[in-house]
């Protein structure tokens, strides 16, 4: 009991001080004035005792219990905290107090605010990750065609909240944002082009539109349809459109052709071509050029091609008249350049077939152009030769004229026109002098002409270095006979002097002055009777105009060319030339001996 009493003891003056130390002292009382039994009283203050460790205990354990929660709390607070700094990318916070500082509560109290202003920090930067994530979602989407089946929530990762993080996505938001307008230009200008080319072809653009997407439409906007198939398929429009926009010039260009062409054959007045004149316009121009709304309309190209099918059965009721208008044209050209003209038997084939139906008009037309075409080619490179052979031929007519005027015993009379015939024979002499140079050119132009283009050069269907050549070579012997034959005229008039003047002493001189001139003229008629026989060989008359116009000469040419060369070539005219010369010198000589 001692033992208890000090504890006892040293509680009751504790105690004291308290109010349980003053309901210990009134229980004593208490139990004084009852006479409590002392072990009793032990027994209660044990109790008591008892008691008061039990609440005790219970205070230190929920002392303990708040200071482990305080410990959890401000654990938690400083790891939230601490995450929070490495999740928003922040080394430090310059208003954090230091932790160990104070008592738990008061380290409780002075981290608090500090968490609290990190957590406000990552609320805004998860607004701000929330809302450049939905952009970047939104834009995806509608870049890849799913706009409609964009997610509603933004998954955020709040480990990684950081500065550097969010400007990543900013940067792709700005890119995709720049490939957003990019494809929205492309987008406008794919719009732009179908609506230019639709009022080109007379097209309704909206519809065209439509059938792309439906949400292209200008009251539904274009921000939501940027994706490649949407591009896709406007630029396959846009393609289509140029596609049916070249058809359709390239058709025109080919109709207006046809009409121009039938037009020009058929002779269309100028007031009939003027509600096409927009189609000729266009024959002109490119693809690029043409931008005039309504100009490649469908209506204006079934126009154009009525127009061309009317005007094509009307030239097929023309088209006899029309091929004789261009085979006359051919033959004229054939005509002009003496070069050979198309056989009447294979016109007259082609003309049954234009009246049957069975031959192409326009192929007919083309092929009788490319004829003209190369025939009047063929007479251009042979204009410098003809122009010669036209000199030739006049120069043989000058010949002929002045072989039969050197006939002519009353050249030398004085009659009206006299002088001028005498003025024509000293230029026809001149022009004959000249001809062996101009046949001599003109086989040098022939040859030359011959060698550059490898063929023959036909005249009438003859050979033209044919005739040059046998031409020089009767010119030749012409002059040769010439030669021969006035020697040996003068030695007849010699030997007739001789025999004249030998019979003047036999004689009367009355009955010689009156024979003389008679032997001598009939001697020379006689002696020129062999010399024309002789000479029948030589050069016939040339035509000046017509390809035929030569008469019947004498045949010097061989095998089957000979009657064609017969119609280049006519009668020799020079012989009675030649006789005139000699009579001429045989009265000049017996010109004393006459009475």
């Amino acid at each position: 009991m001692g033992s208890f009493q000090t504890p006892i003891g040293m509680r009751s003056s504790t105690l004291l001080e308290s109010s349980c130390g003053f309901l210990l002292q009134e229980l004593q009382i208490i139990w004084d004035e009852i006479g409590e039994d002392k072990f009793e009283r032990e027994k209660v203050l044990l109790d008591m005792e008892q008691e008061c460790l039990e609440v005790y205990r219970k205070k230190v354990d929920k002392a303990n219990t708040s200071r482990a929660s305080l410990h959890q709390e401000l654990a938690e607070a400083e790891a939230e905290f601490t995450h929070l700094l490495l999740s928003l990318g922040e080394r430090s916070l310059p208003e954090r107090p230091d932790k160990k500082a104070g008592t738990l509560k008061e380290q409780l109290d002075s981290i608090t605010p500090a968490l609290r202003e990190m957590r406000l920090r990552k609320e805004e930067r998860l607004k701000q990750f929330r809302a450049v994530q939905g952009q970047i979602q939104r834009i995806s989407a509608e870049i890849a065609g799913n706009s409609d089946d964009a997610p509603s929530t933004i998954a955020v990762n709040e480990n990684d909240l950081s500065i550097k993080r969010l400007e990543d996505y900013q940067n792709e938001l700005q890119r995709l944002y720049n490939e957003k307008n990019e494809r929205l230009q492309k987008v406008e200008k794919y719009i732009d082009k179908i609506h230019s080319l639709s009022t080109i072809l007379g097209k309704d653009s909206s519809a065209i539109i439509l059938q792309v997407h439906p949400s292209l439409n200008d009251l539904c906007g274009i921000t939501n349809n940027i994706s490649d198939v949407i591009l896709h398929k406007l630029n396959i429009t846009v393609e289509s459109l140029y596609e049916e926009k070249q058809n359709r010039l390239d058709k025109l260009h080919h109709l207006g052709k046809a009409l121009s062409n039938l037009w020009n054959l058929m002779d269309t007045p100028y007031r009939d071509r003027l509600s096409f004149s927009h189609v000729m316009n266009l024959l002109s121009v490119s693809s690029a050029e043409v931008s005039d709304p309504g100009s490649l309309t469908l209506e204006i190209v079934q126009q154009t091609e009525a127009e061309v099918k009317r005007l094509d059965q009307q030239k097929a009721s023309k088209m006899k008249e029309l091929f004789q208008k261009k085979q006359e044209e051919l033959e004229l050209i054939c005509k002009k350049s003496h070069v050979e003209i198309p056989s009447r038997t294979e016109m007259n084939n082609i003309i049954s077939l234009i009246n049957s139906g069975e031959i192409d008009h326009s192929d007919l037309l083309m092929s009788m152009d490319e004829q003209i075409s190369i025939a009047k080619e063929e007479a251009s490179s042979r204009k410098a030769i003809m122009e010669k052979v036209e000199k030739w031929m006049l120069a043989r007519d000058e010949e002929r004229w002045l072989e039969e005027y050197s006939m002519d015993e009353k050249r030398y009379s004085v009659s009206r026109g006299a002088h001028k015939n005498l003025r024509r024979a000293e230029r026809a002499r001149t022009m004959v002098s000249r001809m062996p140079a101009l046949v001599d050119l003109l086989i040098k132009m022939t040859r030359s002409w011959e060698a550059e283009r490898n063929k023959v050069f036909l005249y009438d269907q003859v050979p033209l270095m044919e005739i040059l050549e046998e031409y020089d070579i009767l010119w030749q012997e012409k002059e040769e006979d010439k030669k021969r034959q006035q020697s040996w005229e003068k030695k007849k008039v010699q030997s007739q002097i001789v025999f004249e003047r030998d019979n003047i002493y036999s004689s009367r001189p009355a009955t010689s002055n009156r024979r003389v001139p008679n032997r001598s003229l009939n001697g020379s008629q006689d002696c020129s009777a062999p010399l024309n026989k002789r000479i029948s060989i030589g050069i016939p008359q040339m035509g000046s105009n017509s390809i035929y116009s030569g008469n019947q000469g004498i045949p010097f040419f061989k095998d089957g060319r000979k009657t064609q060369r017969k119609n280049i070539f006519g009668e020799p005219a020079f012989t009675s030339h030649i006789r005139d010369e000699a009579s001429s010198t045989m009265s000049i000589h017996s010109g004393p001996f006459s009475p």
